[in-house]
């Protein structure tokens, strides 16, 4: 089998609520996404999707993702796409750096797999564990009073597990903070995520001032020294998202002691195939992680399902649905919210079907 040709296609996905906002007055109100359809000369299809946080959360954004990948594609045309391995090491050898540009071929190729192989991802990854993956709910930053009451609504479409956006004022995140909590139930999860937005003198004020609430810490400060400083200064469960963007950060933030959790993207560590490595590492070496990606559709939301599902259970902290956020659906399958959980698509490959309707032209074929 021999990659034939790569279709590039962009898609708006408007966000149901309207805007998301987060650390440092940081907000999007209509997320960038690309899809990349591989067709082969056996009349294998894979799809892939890269959809960044805005271009001012990692390093990386939407036109970048698709001026990346046509400098990756003449590397890849002709090579057999079910040779994952061997097209990863191509990737980055052809463009180093710049991770998000290969999650969506890499993503691609196991769809294609997968169909050759008539099963689907999670089972390549090592099959299914329990019935489905527990997701959390992002509450977007606004009033302390607002998220608290945006809360109490999730709660009734299922989920048990927020991630309240933090990262700004210290004195309205510690309320933000306290009045979420008081929200919540017993055995409910909540995750303060400031997502880099606070300075050190920053973060330690509130961290001190909730050190009596359950609830977890996720990235205070931009750098890993500031972030690592700060888990040595509490006794608060702490997660790393935006330092964690490859295996050797990893083992670096594990050999530190630096994490409690970890947040495993997709794309932001280069694709399934990394991610997937990244998985097994945590698990065997006892970290729970929250596995999803930067943002997407429902092709995102359907490789997020396979690798979360095929984790065991105890190391899923939590996962994502993100095509529940957003009002465009690109894709049939997908995984579909269902009291607070999702389950991986059983159809092999990714198990979903483009809506072409939705896709539209594409931007940019390579043949």
């Amino acid at each position: 089998m021999k990659i034939t040709k790569i279709s590039v296609y962009q898609v708006d996905l408007p966000l149901k609520e309207g805007r998301y906002s987060w650390a440092d007055g940081k907000f999007v109100e209509c997320f960038d996404s690309t899809v990349v359809e591989i067709s082969t000369d056996a009349g294998v299809t894979g799809f892939g999707e890269v959809c960044p946080l805005g271009p001012f959360y990692l390093p990386a954004y939407g036109p970048g993702a698709r001026t990346g990948i046509a400098e990756l594609a003449p590397h890849i045309m002709g090579e057999d796409p079910t040779a994952v391995g061997r097209i990863e090491l191509i990737m980055d050898r052809a463009l180093l750096g710049h991770s998000y540009v290969k999650s969506a071929l890499d993503m691609a190729c196991w769809d294609i797999l997968g169909k050759q192989a008539g099963l689907p991802v999670s089972q390549l990854f090592g099959g299914c564990h329990g019935e489905a993956v527990d997701l959390y709910r992002a509450i977007s930053q606004e009033d302390p009073e607002t998220m608290a009451r945006k809360i109490l609504g999730y709660r009734d479409e299922g989920y048990r597990k927020f991630q309240l956006k933090v990262g700004g004022n210290p004195d309205a995140d510690i309320e933000r903070i306290r009045a979420t909590r008081k929200a919540l139930d017993g055995g409910e999860v909540l995750v303060a995520d400031a997502n880099t937005g606070w300075l050190m003198h920053e973060a330690a004020r509130v961290i001190d001032a909730v050190s009596d609430l359950d609830v977890y810490i996720e990235q205070p400060c931009k750098s890993y020294e500031e972030c690592l400083t700060l888990r040595r200064r509490t006794a608060r469960p702490f997660i790393l998202d935006e330092n964690i963007d490859s295996l050797q950060a990893f083992l670096r933030a594990f050999g530190d002691g630096a994490v409690d959790a970890i947040n495993l993207k997709i794309s932001k560590v280069g694709g399934l195939s990394k991610a997937r490595r990244l998985r097994d590492l945590a698990v065997s070496l006892g970290v729970a992680m929250t596995i999803e990606d930067s943002w997407g559709g429902d092709i995102v939301t359907a490789a997020i399902a396979h690798l979360a599902h095929s984790t065991p259970a105890r190391f899923r902290f939590s996962s994502t649905d993100f095509n529940s956020y957003v009002k465009v659906s690109t894709a049939e399958g997908a995984p579909q919210r269902v009291d607070g959980k999702m389950k991986a698509p059983q159809g092999p490959g990714l198990g979903i079907a483009p809506r072409r309707e939705s896709l539209g032209d594409p931007v940019a074929v390579y043949d």
